[in-house]
């Protein structure tokens, strides 16, 4: 990733060439007096005027493109800072899941980067300030001694005073942070279970909970702030009685004549604009305190290692589709077939589904080699574990069932085909260029679960893996969804958890999972007729001869 550092020293350089242009109205405005007015000097006078409309016009323009280059440093930091985000996460995958809640990366991507970004705004203004502030100590030298030695230690009493505050900032706002990504998780939560919750009766009591731990946040959010209005008051106020002290004996000076009145103006306007800078420095130094408790979230993101990094990749992959088994199951995948598992615990089908696509740690060997062995891109591009959960993001229906390959419309829609989901297309008026809404939200249950496996179907994998993919669908299209399905993956290798006597039925071989072991192995007809709990699990009380 290129950094900023030309991009960042271009804003120095203009925040240094604004800031240093604020002093010199004052100065122009002491020649004016002394040179023009006092002296009644028409010529000096006009000549001092022209200069001053110059220097009005050179600080605009360099405050113009100071805002602008900071701009572009803030939006490509918070640019920098998401990417960042979402690449290590997907690098991460479902190890992300198992150390930070999905409300902890939500409020790095949508609050910290901007904290993050803001943050570098202050090297701009801020090498100006501290430039500004030098030469206005240097300039007063020459006018007096005694008011550039106040100014000198003026300023940096100011700024001491608010150091203090910052570092409170920064403690209280560790709290906060931690707190805000707790809370955003609960919300999480509670809108992708609204239906269930509604359903059950337990909206009101998560609410109320809700509402609660809101109300700790805002007490929190209040601490914080007070502090943060300690910081605005001091950066505001104290400029103001430090340029009260400063004109007082400027002013008692001019009256013993020590100094012009010229330089009475100079000396009120050197020490107002020194105002901007300071509150520059203060303003900047709050934001580096927030800035640091949002970079340590990041940090930590970054810095977390996959569960797969350690892995040696001591194997190669089968050339050819090979078997593949998991020890701790005793489930073994022939290649060609399609296989299913029944399992007692839902759970159980989960777990072996992760356990052979390894999307969790175990034993698992595909033909000759331990899957954990073999470099996981390889795994990847042959094995597919179909989740009910994936997400879906916002696209067209092509894009969506496509994925990360190249778009096929026949394809896409022999996928949606095998998948019966051409309802979905014939009910859009859009056709395959319908939009769908976050996560699904405009499609049914069904509809996203069938937009799922036309998706998974899409890549064509050499191993399918799939966890209940006709829950949520009636009989009627669940028995064109494995027809097509067997049909469709005829000759490869697939493999469905599932219940269903339905999908059971189409199935070449089929294991009775119970306690996360295998307990019997064969084709449906042949445990309905000797594995009574087999029976009982997939009839749900139905009579078993009519499933045969």
């Amino acid at each position: 990733m290129i950094s900023q550092k030309w991009r960042i020293a271009l804003g120095a350089t203009l925040g240094t060439i604004w800031m240093v242009s604020l002093a010199v109205p004052p100065y122009v405005l002491s020649r004016a007096i002394d040179d023009g007015l006092v002296a009644r000097d028409p010529v000096a006078l006009a000549r001092w005027t022209t200069a001053g409309f110059a220097v009005a016009l050179a600080i605009a323009v360099s405050g113009i493109a100071r805002h602008r280059t900071m701009t572009k440093v803030s939006m490509d930091a918070a640019d920098r800072v998401i990417r960042a985000t979402v690449h290590r996460s997907v690098y991460l995958g479902n190890s992300l899941a198992r150390t930070l809640s999905a409300g902890e990366v939500t409020t790095i991507g949508t609050a910290d980067m901007q904290v993050i970004a803001q943050s570098l705004t202050i090297t701009g203004p801020g090498v100006g300030a501290v430039v500004a502030y030098l030469m206005v100590a240097v300039v007063l030298l020459s006018i007096s001694p005694l008011l550039a030695l106040v100014v000198l230690a003026g300023v940096p009493l100011i700024i001491g005073t608010v150091v203090p505050l910052l570092r409170r900032i920064q403690q209280r706002g560790r709290g906060y942070r931690d707190h805000q990504g707790a809370l955003t998780e609960r919300l999480a939560d509670v809108l992708n279970g609204l239906r269930v919750l509604n359903g059950l009766g337990g909206k009101g009591r998560y609410a109320a909970r809700f509402h609660h731990e809101s109300q700790v946040l805002i007490a929190k959010g209040e601490r914080v702030g007070a502090v943060a209005s300690w910081v605005d008051a001091l950066a505001t106020g104290s400029p103001m009685l430090f340029l009260a002290i400063v004109t007082w004996l400027a002013a008692r000076m001019t009256a013993t004549e020590a100094i012009s009145v010229g330089d009475l103006v100079a000396i009120y306007g050197y020490t107002a604009m020194l105002i901007v800078p300071v509150g520059f420095l203060i303003e900047g130094g709050n934001s580096i305190a927030r800035a640091r408790v949002a970079a340590d979230r990041v940090v930590r993101l970054l810095r977390l290692s996959n569960e797969h990094d350690h892995d040696e990749m001591t194997d190669t992959a089968p050339e050819a589709p090979a078997a593949l088994r998991d020890p701790s199951s005793g489930v073994a995948v022939l290649p060609g077939l399609f296989t299913a598992l029944a399992c007692a615990t839902p759970a159980d089908g989960v777990g072996i589904a992760d356990r052979l696509g390894r999307f969790a740690l175990s034993n698992a060997t595909w033909g000759s080699a331990r899957i954990d062995a073999v470099a996981l891109n390889s795994v990847r591009s042959r094995i597919l574990v179909a989740d009910n959960d994936a997400h879906l993001f916002t696209g067209s229906v092509r894009e969506i069932v496509a994925g990360r390959y190249d778009t096929d419309d026949e394809r896409v829609c022999a996928a949606i085909h095998t998948a019966a989901a051409d309802d979905i297309i014939d009910a859009l008026p859009q056709g395959l260029d319908a939009v769908v809404g976050p996560k699904g939200h405009n499609l049914s249950g069904g509809q996203r679960q069938r937009l799922r496996l036309a998706r998974a179907l899409y890549a064509a994998p050499e191993v399918l893996l799939a966890v209940e993919p006709t829950s949520a669908v009636d009989a009627h299209t669940e028995a064109r969804m494995v027809a097509r399905l067997a049909t469709a993956r005829h000759g490869t290798t697939t493999v469905l958890a599932t219940t269903s006597p339905i999908v059971l039925y189409r199935a070449d071989l089929v294991y009775y999972v119970v306690g996360g072991r295998v307990a019997a192995t064969g084709t449906h007809r042949q445990l309905l007729e000797t594995e009574p709990g087999y029976r009982r699990l997939v009839t749900r009380g139905a009579d078993a001869q009519v499933l045969r």
